[in-house]
């Protein structure tokens, strides 16, 4: 062979190889516009797409969707990684073809996962360029992976992946019509029900009701078992808790109960009594609400002698 034909050969190869490596770029370009923005791949064309010399990079997601597989979390997140990936095919030209996103299922290119090591899916790699002005300084060419501890919403994923992409991805989530749609529903059952409730809203007996239940509660002790994280009942199923500083949930519940009840006889005597014109019926009244306030105290007071052992006195019990 003469000199010149060898040279000639020579000086073709580079040629050859630029032109091979934009006729792969090409067709990748075709497949991410054939699938709005998704390349489907199968074993050889994921070996186009990761082609060692490369000036585009690339984002794999690596599932297993068919049925046979059973793997949940592959159909969980794929919506997500489908919504991602197509949101890219509305990035400016000149950078969503320096970019493709794929997917890799396990029934197309088993052998490629078992080169790989996968042993579990989905499971998403970022490969970068190996050439050209996008490529890593350090001259790394291994895959990133993403880390699913952001969870699977697509938010998250867009966000994390656009580090690798030319530009950030323009992802935008969809409009929740049924948060919103729940919104409104709460809503308009919020407007109906206070319709016909305002008028016991707009009652003082009402507010009054609630601030006594409310100031009955706190003078039995809620806050102080609250503080301290006081358990319902003891172990036995004990609800009076012995000693000055010790205190149940179930106490607070029963003392208030008495308070309530006390307070509510004695205002029955002072308010209701002396207003009935019978005096039997009043001499009857007193006598039944006496007896009940001085029984409720003595309750409280055999309560008070079981947490504080040694107190001696009583009054009916």
């Amino acid at each position: 062979m003469r000199l010149p034909t060898v040279l000639g050969a020579l000086l073709a190869i580079p040629l050859t190889l630029a032109q091979s490596a934009e006729s792969i770029h090409q067709k990748l370009v075709d497949l991410a516009a054939a699938g709005n923005g998704l390349i489907s791949l199968d074993g050889d064309s994921f070996d186009l797409l990761i082609s060692p010399k490369r000036t585009w990079s690339a984002t794999i997601q690596f599932t297993a969707l068919d049925a046979r597989r059973r793997c949940t979390p592959c159909k969980e997140f794929d919506p997500s990684w489908v919504a991602v990936a197509k949101s890219w095919a509305n990035a400016p030209r000149e950078h969503k073809d320096n970019h493709f996103f794929a997917t890799l299922d396990f029934d197309n290119a088993q052998t490629t996962f078992q080169k790989l090591g996968l042993t579990s899916a989905p499971v998403v790699f970022v490969y970068p360029p190996t050439q050209g002005p996008r490529a890593p300084a350090n001259g790394r060419t291994a895959p990133s992976k993403y880390d699913f501890s952001h969870g699977f919403e697509p938010e998250p994923l867009a966000t994390a992946l656009s580090n690798h992409t030319p530009v950030t991805i323009p992802y935008k989530a969809p409009f929740n019509w049924s948060r919103w749609g729940s919104f409104a529903m709460g809503g308009l059952a919020f407007a109906l029900t206070l319709r016909f409730i305002a008028p016991i809203l707009q009652s003082r007996w009402t507010w009054a009701a609630g601030t006594m239940a409310t100031i009955l509660t706190m003078v039995s002790g809620f806050m102080f078992t609250r503080i301290r994280n006081s358990p319902y009942t003891a172990g036995n199923g004990q609800w009076i808790a012995a000693g000055y500083q010790n205190q149940y949930g179930q106490e607070v519940q029963v003392i208030a109960s008495l308070y309530g009840i006390l307070a509510s006889t004695i205002l029955v005597l002072i308010v209701i009594v002396p207003k009935q014109t019978s005096e039997a019926r009043q001499r009857l009244q007193v006598y039944a609400f006496t007896f009940a306030t001085l029984a409720i105290y003595s309750i409280l007071i055999s309560i008070f002698r079981v947490k504080n052992k040694g107190y001696p006195f009583k009054l009916m019990f």
